[in-house]
């Protein structure tokens, strides 16, 4: 037989009223079932807990030797129950979340303002960086989701990945200077001799163009390399250049100018990952379903649809 922690309540109940009429009453119990949880009690320690003399009960020396342990059992049971109740109903915990730079300075702080007025109390940590090195650390057990660039032959086995949003790749430009076409689209073949501002090496935008830029016959010069999306912006505002960027990124740059590609384009998949044989945090459920609520209700900017 084990020790059981109703019966830790039952022996506390008793020891705080000295009367187990009164300690019964106390639980919302019967004085018999009382009586004998504290006697299987006994029986299971092998030692009488309480002396009763005339009505009195007092503490056996057992008693006195169980009453802190008991104590401290049963406040860590009823604050490990506090804890998780907590985390369920969202009162505490923490979500990680890894998204793109594209997405850190467009979707995810709508989202994420969203999720804390919501839940005031998770702690938010945000991740950015490229699509493999989020993908990197899912598997690390680093990041509990990411916002990736899908790649065309899909994530690995180990992930889920649920296609969000679909968005396309604009030619960004200094509003106030000349457009890079005398049309409303502007075909990929006419930046051959105009400078772009590059994003650095491993970023998911840069090989996509340089790809493009292959396709259409011809390797594109450029001005300046080497930024991360807010640096890139910020060159192409200055004047350096042009950049092709993902058109949500220029919802909030009254600076530059979005001139679409002409057909076919360029489009890329945004997709929610997460590990698969991993269940969610109940916080990152929560943020999870935040941003899928907020894409499919939300108005995005143009060129950027929900899936």
């Amino acid at each position: 037989m084990k020790v059981q922690l109703q019966q830790l309540r039952y022996f506390l109940a008793v020891e705080q009223t000295r009367h187990f009429t009164q300690a019964a009453d106390n639980l919302g119990v019967s004085q018999p079932t009382l009586s004998k949880q504290i006697h299987t009690l006994e029986q299971t320690l092998g030692a009488p807990l309480f002396e009763r003399i005339r009505g009195a009960v007092t503490l056996t020396a057992a008693g006195h030797t169980l009453l802190p342990i008991a104590q401290r059992m049963v406040a860590d049971a009823d604050a490990a129950q506090e804890a998780v109740s907590d985390i369920v109903g969202l009162r505490r915990g923490e979500v990680r979340l890894g998204a793109t730079p594209s997405l850190c300075s467009s979707l995810v702080p709508e989202v994420l303002r969203t999720f804390r007025t919501a839940h005031p109390e998770i702690q938010l940590y945000v991740n950015e960086g490229g699509s493999q090195d989020l993908i990197e650390n899912l598997h690390a057990h680093t990041l509990d989701l990411a916002l990736i660039v899908q790649p065309e032959e899909g994530v690995d086995e180990a992930l889920t990945a649920t296609p969000v949003l679909r968005e396309s790749l604009v030619v960004a430009s200094v509003a106030d200077g000349p457009p890079p076409t005398i049309h409303a689209q502007i075909a990929l073949s006419e930046l051959e001799h105009t400078p772009l501002v590059m994003f650095r090496a491993g970023y998911d935008i840069r090989g996509v163009t340089l790809d493009a830029c292959r396709k259409a016959g011809f390797t594109p010069k450029f001005a300046v390399e080497g930024g991360e999306m807010d640096a890139v912006l910020a060159f192409v505002e200055a004047g350096l250049g042009v950049a092709l960027v993902p058109s949500m990124v220029l919802a909030n740059r009254p600076l530059l100018r979005a001139t679409p590609l002409a057909p076919p384009g360029m489009r890329r998949t945004i997709a929610l990952a997460h590990r698969k044989r991993s269940v969610l945090p109940h916080a990152a459920e929560a943020l999870r379903t935040t941003l899928l609520e907020h894409v499919a209700t939300q108005q995005l900017p143009v060129g950027v649809r929900p899936l």
